[in-house]
């Protein structure tokens, strides 16, 4: 503990910064216990703690540091959180520290220090670019048992949660005049200048604190220190009704229609979100303009040596410093080509930290700077950092090339990297952008963005502070004018330009491996390589390669590569190009695309009118599509759903029962010309349908095969009333509205849908008519002569309520089906129970249900499968030929009118005491199971309680033919196989007695 306490007193500075010293905070990484205050993050906390070696890389397994301060790190990711919320693939740079933190690092066993697979390095001269596409290529049967087994086993780096994410996620919407993207200076000066202009803005800051690379670097803003200038700021904004701040918010993509994507952070910084809170939300915000105001990112330099721990980009190096009173190295070495650089090196000296030397690729430096070098005693070094000299525990020592060929060592134990700034081109590059390249910058700066988007500040390409705030507050008042906002922005702040000057330096040649992508383990070599070997265009590099497709997705490594391709292929990087940038700018999760729809919410849930008394009964319910339906009703004593099943259908069998089936489509057809149109959607006529009659209908689609099947009844003269299957109820919908409006346009009838506006239940069974008098009025002539079977009418309950009567049979018992308002559905299901007790009333569900219609050989959806056809479904006799309907013409191609297409019969195992599976191939007796000796398959099974064996349909070729065969039944998945033997599909009451008795 002592020890510990050591360290982090070694590596935090006394006082600075803007962590709150007096929250501290403790958290764990790899099992060690150490300290941070709030306002760190986890890399910062680290490096506060000394901790060099956070992770290894993806192929060679080499030792990685902290690389940068931002969502750009390639290097430092971590398994944030344990358990069900255990998160892989987490920057440490842009995770917030909290009380009791648990972090990992990853892809290294057993131990981070002693990772076994780092003896991958060994293996260097192979693993190279594309070394996958060349090597593992024979023998061709090691592919399946060797190879993929072993990459696979290989590939990825965190481990994901095994469990589920217990957190909940959400989606919102947003609409605004402008949207900005960062709140640096440039963003801030936007949002200042769009809000006094009276435009509705919002802000989007991915990091937990507004100011960007004021809160690092400072400056003085209208002779105010920037920190001042910054809470004044805020303030101001804080105070416009219309301006709302997003803070660990991230806009991560450009969509259609001025629609743009971010996600927003809302408790990633807490063990545990907030009871009733979410984690994360996903926000579609609507903008009239977007201004981007992401900055820049800053570029590593390609170097022998370059991953080694305690090699760091110089601006993160005095983020660390400045901002979070952490000290990444004690002796401080700086290699850069630019300006910017130096900034380092002062902010170092005012933390009390020792500079080792500075290594400056350019001829020469500025007088300032000489003096500065001079006074606090470090040596000015013109050339180039060719190696570094260090492993786990950080950097020991630099190898300089001289300008002129000499060479030099510099001891240090940190080495801050500055090889110039790219603007973050991201945002602007969407809906296949190209940037345009900036030699006064050697950089690539914005080029038609997407529209109403622009770019300000850094993002653009303008570094200077002064030029940010200039830049910034132009496209906000340029933006609200856009708008439609005309108050007066007032002035832009005000602030100096720092000088910038830069000598491009991409790769310094040396010994060992330079690393471009250090995520991906992708080298200058590995460049070189592709190169030679003819994938030279940029979206060939980047697959041959892999350069940019990890996690950062080449944030820090895709113009190095870009401008070493263009080295070696002798070609300037204008000529070279860039990849396509698609979203998501940073990585978002899964589960904040999804937001509540997971697990029972994953869709919409729809209930049935009876589904709450439902309930009450302790009925099992199942999905069927939206729909949550009643599978069966459990009784004490019932050890499982077959039992309750069969109880449900020998009691309806024997005496009565009624099932919810409120979930069928159900469509009013009204119009001069109803008939005329039913009779071209349907293959049947109905146009000569008696009123008060119902009839059995079968669609085909255009290519005809059966699309579905219902019953309609009419009504009156101009009134039908048509119900589909409950999984087509939607499409069948659509399919007659397109009917009704583009192919016969000139017949006047109108559809409505009206599924919801009735509950319907099916009542079954012999003593059917003793219920329905329980509750209908007395007057209603419920017989045989009075209602006939396919008869319809409306009629009156007892207490005044009407409703619609059909005498139609599903469960090929006497039936009716009776339809209420569905306000009082529930009530029905109540009154029948009461009503049907002398009669002992079962209610079933829809396993029931469905055992019935099998013994009845009615389809349904296992047999609508749409590649069946009406004949093969045994239903060919129904297609008029005296009229046209859609599919007519197709049904009658010759392949489906041949005499061996598989038809609709009935299957029973010869041994009734074996149970027959659904999905079952169909086998001549005696032949081996196989393609060529397929001869068709099960599609519906049951248990019978009527016949006391399990029995089902199949589609079997020329199966009407052959019944009474005896056929072998294949099931590979199961490992099963029985004969069975091919018979009539209608296994109960074949003549029909006991549906119009």
């Amino acid at each position: 503990m002592d020890q510990r306490l050591d360290i982090v007193t070694s590596h935090r500075l006394s006082s600075g910064g803007l962590i709150d010293r007096s929250t501290p905070l403790t958290f764990r990484f790899d099992g060690t216990t150490f300290s941070g205050f709030q306002g760190d993050t986890l890399a910062s906390a680290l490096v506060a703690n000394g901790v060099k070696l956070v992770g290894r890389s993806f192929k060679y397994h080499r030792p990685r540091g902290i690389l940068t301060a931002g969502s750009e790190e390639p290097n430092a990711l971590v398994e944030l959180r344990t358990g069900a919320r255990r998160e892989a693939n987490t920057k440490a740079t842009t995770a917030e520290l909290y009380e009791g933190l648990e972090a990992a690092s990853q892809n290294r066993w057993p131990s981070l220090r002693h990772d076994v697979m780092s003896v991958n390095q060994l293996f260097a001269p192979i693993f190279v670019a594309g070394f996958y596409y060349k090597t593992f290529m024979w023998p061709a049967k090691f592919w399946e048992m060797v190879y993929e087994p072993a990459i696979r086993r290989a590939a990825g780096l965190g481990r994901a949660a095994v469990t589920p994410d217990p957190d909940h996620y959400d989606k919102a919407w947003a609409h605004c005049d402008v949207v900005i993207a960062g709140s640096g200076p440039a963003g801030l000066a936007t949002a200042l200048a769009a809000g006094r202009s009276g435009a509705r803005v919002i802000l989007c800051e991915e990091d937990f604190a507004p100011g960007g690379r004021l809160l690092s670097d400072g400056g003085t803003i209208d002779g105010l220190p920037a920190a001042e200038w910054l809470s004044r700021t805020l303030a101001e904004l804080s105070s416009m009704p219309d301006v709302r701040i997003m803070t660990r918010t991230t806009l991560f993509g450009v969509y259609d229609g001025g629609t743009y994507g971010a996600i927003e952070r809302v408790n990633d910084h807490l063990p545990v979100p907030p009871e009733h809170q979410v984690r994360q939300r996903l926000w579609r915000i609507v903008a009239k303009r977007c201004v981007v105001a992401a900055g820049a990112i800053e570029r590593p330099i390609v170097f022998a040596g370059n991953d080694t721990p305690g090699v760091m980009m110089a601006s993160a190096m005095r983020t660390y410093v400045a901002r979070y009173a952490a000290t990444p190295a004690k002796r401080i070495a700086l290699f850069t080509n630019n300006e910017d650089g130096w900034r380092t090196v002062e902010t170092a000296l005012d933390a009390g930290l020792q500079i080792a030397a500075v290594i400056d690729a350019r001829p020469d430096v500025s007088p300032a700077h000489r003096s500065l070098a001079s006074r606090n005693g470090f040596t000015v070094l013109h050339g180039s950092v060719s190696g570094v000299d260090g492993g786990k525990d950080g950097v020991r020592k630099i190898a300089v090339s001289l300008t002129g060929g000499a060479r030099a060592e510099v001891e240090a134990d940190g080495l801050a990297v500055s090889g110039g700034w790219n603007p973050a081109v991201g945002l602007t590059s969407y809906h296949r952008g190209r940037p345009k390249w900036r030699d006064d910058i050697a950089a690539f700066v914005p080029d038609g963005a997407p529209p109403g988007m622009v770019a300000a500040g850094a993002a653009n390409g303008d570094f200077g502070l002064g030029a940010c705030l200039r830049a910034g507050f132009e496209a906000g008042a340029a933006a609200a004018r856009d708008a439609g906002r005309n108050g007066n922005p007032g002035s832009a702040a005000v602030a100096g330009d720092e000088s910038f000057s830069l000598t491009p330096l991409w790769h310094v040649a040396g010994k060992g491996k330079a690393f471009v992508d250090q995520q991906h383990d992708v080298t200058a070599s590995d460049i070189e390589l592709a190169q030679r070997e003819g994938f030279e265009s940029v979206e060939h590099l980047k697959r041959y390669t892999t350069l940019g497709m990890a996690t950062d997705q080449g944030k820090t490594s895709n113009v190095a590569g870009l401008a070493i391709m263009a080295a070696v292929s002798g070609k300037s990087i204008p000529e070279t190009g860039t990849t396509i940038y698609r979203p998501p700018y940073v990585p978002v999760a899964i589960g904040a695309f999804a937001g509540h729809h997971r697990d029972e919410n994953f869709h919409a849930t729809r209930l049935t009118p009876s589904h709450h008394w439902a309930a009450e009964q302790g009925a099992i319910f199942v999905d069927t599509g939206l729909w949550k339906r009643a599978q069966w009703y459990p009784r004490a004593g019932e050890k499982d759903w077959l039992e309750s099943v069969t109880r449900e259908v020998k009691a309806v069998r024997s005496g009565v029962g009624f099932c919810d089936v409120s979930t069928l489509g159900k469509i009013d057809v009204h119009g001069p010309d109803a008939g005329a149109f039913l009779d071209r959607v349907y293959i049947n006529t109905f146009s000569n349908l008696a009123v008060g009659k119902a009839r059995y209908g079968l669609m085909l689609r255009e290519d005809g095969l059966v699309y579905d099947d219902g019953t309609t009844s009419r009504l009156a003269e101009d009134h039908y009333f048509l119900t589909t299957t409950t999984a087509k109820a939607g499409l069948v919908m659509q399919h007659l509205e397109f009917c009704r409006q583009v192919l016969f346009p000139e017949l006047d009838v109108q559809l409505t849908s009206v599924s919801d506006q009735w509950a319907q239940f099916s009542i079954a069974g012999p003593r059917t008519r003793d219920l329905l008098k329980e509750i209908v009025d007395p007057a209603e002539d419920l017989s045989n002569e009075g209602f006939p079977f396919m008869g319809v009418r409306e009629v009156a309950l007892r207490g005044g309520i009407k409703a619609r009567l059909f005498r139609i049979s599903f469960s090929g018992e006497m039936a009716f089906e009776i339809s209420v308002p569905a306000r009082y559905g529930e009530a029905m299901a109540r009154n029948l129970m009461l009503a049907g007790k002398p009669f002992g009333v079962t209610p079933y569900g829809t396993e029931a249900l469905g055992v019935m219609r099998v013994e009845k050989g009615h389809v349904a959806g296992p047999e609508l499968s749409g590649m069946t056809t009406a004949a093969d479904l045994g239903l060919g006799k129904m297609m008029s030929t005296k009229k046209d309907f859609i599919g007519r013409v197709m049904a009658g191609r010759e392949a489906l009118v041949a005499p061996d297409r598989q038809v609709v019969v009935g299957i029973k195992p010869i041994d009734k005491a074996r149970r027959l599976r659904s999905g079952a191939h169909i086998i001549p007796k005696g032949q081996t199971p196989g393609p060529d000796n397929d001869q068709g398959y099960v599609t519906s099974v049951c248990f019978s309680p009527t016949l006391d064996q399990w029995i089902g349909l199949g589609l079997v070729e020329r199966g009407r033919e052959r019944i009474g065969e005896i056929v072998h039944a294949h099931d590979p998945l199961r490992g099963e196989d029985y004969d069975v033997e091919l018979c009539n599909p209608v296994f109960y009451d074949p003549d029909g007695g006991r549906q119009r008795g």
